[in-house]
């Protein structure tokens, strides 16, 4: 098949699956081309093999041989490790597979991938520059891509790798070389779903004839139709705001065909309606508030820069659901333990003593949400007030999540950029009926090794979760830490 651009190769059109698999290519016509897979890439993604579609996989011995010394031990990619081994072996073993000849990809449960899986069976003869040592197992592997290159000169071999330093080496040589691109749900950052949509200058007039408003619950309720309907999703915030005409603040509550259905929204800047003493400072801290203190929304996640108040929002919201409205019966918070600079070795204590250090967050933010609590109350009134809140507020590690269920709890994950989507999965579904699960993250602040902006668990949930009606995002644009973290963030 004729190649698409790198760029393009992996990105996706249905929100579920991508129309294309992993570097595949859905429209073109020609020969396939042929894959040379590092091991980095099934140490990344074990399932990488089926996600090829029609085309054929080849794995160089040197592969194999890297698999079986990283398969010990309890980290993520030992765990990958060994699952692309278990995969192998089990499509070497089916009934009728031809080793030398090429095994048949389409499994029982991989029907997608029509190509086939070819093993190096005998020694393929390649000359490298002499300046690249012959016994690196990069190279070797480079050395493979090239002798599959003169082999066959009618089909396009390219090597997939996650190293960009191999890929750089492979480009040198001539060599065609694409990163692995079916982890990533975005292909730039930017194209992140918001949550919140700005209604066009002439939404009124172009409203007038076929607009119908209602009164229920203490909420306004419109029905609109138009062109705008096309690029709505449920739970998405609209506004509108021009000088000299009412502004509206709305959330999308039912979408039809050519229709949807406006919910205005309560209004958090005031004092009389404060979470916690907290008021929004602008338009999306009002929106994250709604979604935060809606009982119907079991999913929020909440992007921003540092100093928007993901955070502060967050805990004021949960306390006074937990305490006043004891609509949940505590909080949980946990967090991805990954250093910004060098590890400061092993810490002492409990689960909870352990996690304190990472949550330096927690500590600042509550003691602001307990001295305004209690700012009349006294010494004895504010340290009974500490006390209440710490006993409602647990700290948990997420190495201790799997197989746990939380029945209704508030759960807020923080520094949820620094997540797999795997690592995402497995929390969201600790979820037990009335939990309620917050994620936060900066995706300008991934510390995490091989992760980026586009294949970011905080990402993943934001991509899946768009238009869920139990769930919501919004993406938090101004700081209101202060004047000085603000020009940080915009010159630094």
């Amino acid at each position: 098949m004729a190649p698409p651009a790198a760029s393009q190769s992996g990105s996706k059109r249905n929100p579920r699956r991508g129309s294309k698999n992993g570097n595949g290519s859905p429209n073109s016509k020609g020969p396939t081309r042929l894959f040379v897979l590092d091991t980095n890439v099934l140490m990344h993604d074990p399932s990488s093999l089926f996600r090829f579609e029609e085309h054929d996989i080849f794995l160089p011995m040197i592969v194999l041989e890297e698999l079986d010394g990283h398969k010990k031990g309890m980290s993520d990619v030992a765990r990958n490790a060994r699952q692309a081994s278990r995969t192998l072996d089990a499509l070497v073993a089916q009934k009728g597979a031809d080793i030398h000849h090429g095994v048949p990809l389409a499994a029982s449960s991989n029907r997608e991938a029509t190509g086939l899986l070819l093993f190096q069976t005998e020694p393929l003869s390649h000359e490298l520059p002499a300046s690249l040592p012959q016994g690196k197992a990069d190279n070797q592997i480079l050395g493979v891509v090239q002798a599959l290159t003169l082999k066959h000169p009618l089909r396009q071999v390219v090597l997939v790798s996650k190293d960009i330093n191999m890929r750089i080496k492979a480009r040198a040589l001539g060599l065609a070389a694409e990163d692995y691109q079916n982890d990533k749900t975005l292909d730039d950052g930017e194209l992140l779903y918001p949550g919140s949509l700005a209604l066009p200058h002439d939404f009124w007039t172009r409203q007038s004839k076929t607009l119908e408003s209602w009164q229920q619950g203490g909420h306004t309720y419109y029905r609109i139709s138009g062109p705008v309907v096309d690029k709505l999703a449920i739970n998405q915030f609209v506004y509108f705001e021009s000088a000299g005409e009412p502004a509206l603040y709305a959330r999308v509550t039912e979408l039809r065909t050519k229709q949807a259905v406006l919910r205005t929204l309560k209004d958090y800047t005031h004092l009389k309606s404060s979470v916690w003493g907290i008021t929004s400072r602008n338009r999306e801290q009002n929106f994250a508030l709604n979604l935060l203190m809606d009982p119907e929304i079991d999913f929020v996640t909440l992007a921003g820069t540092a100093g928007t108040g993901k955070t502060l929002m967050a805990l004021a919201a949960g306390l006074t659901q937990v305490l006043d409205e004891r609509r949940y019966t505590e909080i949980i918070m946990t967090r991805a333990t990954v250093s910004v600079g060098e590890d400061i070795g092993f810490l002492p204590g409990t689960e909870e003593e352990k996690m304190g250090p990472w949550m330096g967050a927690l500590d600042d933010n509550l003691e602001f949400l307990a001295k305004g609590d209690g700012g009349n109350a006294g010494e004895w009134g504010r340290a009974a007030t500490n006390d209440l809140i710490r006993s409602r507020v647990k700290i948990k590690s997420m190495n201790f999540m799997r197989g746990r269920t939380f029945m209704n709890k508030y759960v807020i994950i923080d520094e949820a950029q620094n997540l797999t989507p795997k690592q995402m999965k497995t929390l969201i579904t600790r979820a037990g009926p009335g939990t309620k699960i917050i994620c936060m993250g900066n995706l300008a602040q991934i510390d995490t090794p091989y992760l980026t902006e586009g294949s970011s668990g905080l990402t993943y949930a934001v991509d899946r979760f768009k238009g869920w009606p139990h769930g919501g995002h919004i993406t938090l644009a101004r700081g209101e830490r202060s004047r000085l973290a603000d020009f940080a963030s915009e010159v630094l």
